[in-house]
């Protein structure tokens, strides 16, 4: 997963991420090592926040586009 490296790249700590995502630091931490699988939910709070989709966190693919569906 690509959690590390976003977070990274947008100069922001784990626990700035982990407020975002309502989590407890360590909690979040093992998030980006991938010791506890990340919630759903999480992922969709993530893509919208660092404005990607899923598929790229996850590593499905190196095109960091996001794929939002468009709302009638």
């Amino acid at each position: 997963m690509r959690l590390k490296d976003l977070r990274e790249d947008h100069d922001l700590k784990q626990i700035d991420i982990a407020n975002l995502l309502n989590c407890k630091q360590n909690t979040y931490c093992q998030y980006e090592s991938e010791k506890r699988q990340i919630p759903i939910s999480s992922l969709k709070k993530l893509a919208v926040f660092y404005n990607t989709s899923i598929d790229y966190i996850v590593g499905l693919t190196d095109d960091p586009t996001p794929h939002y569906k468009k709302l009638d």
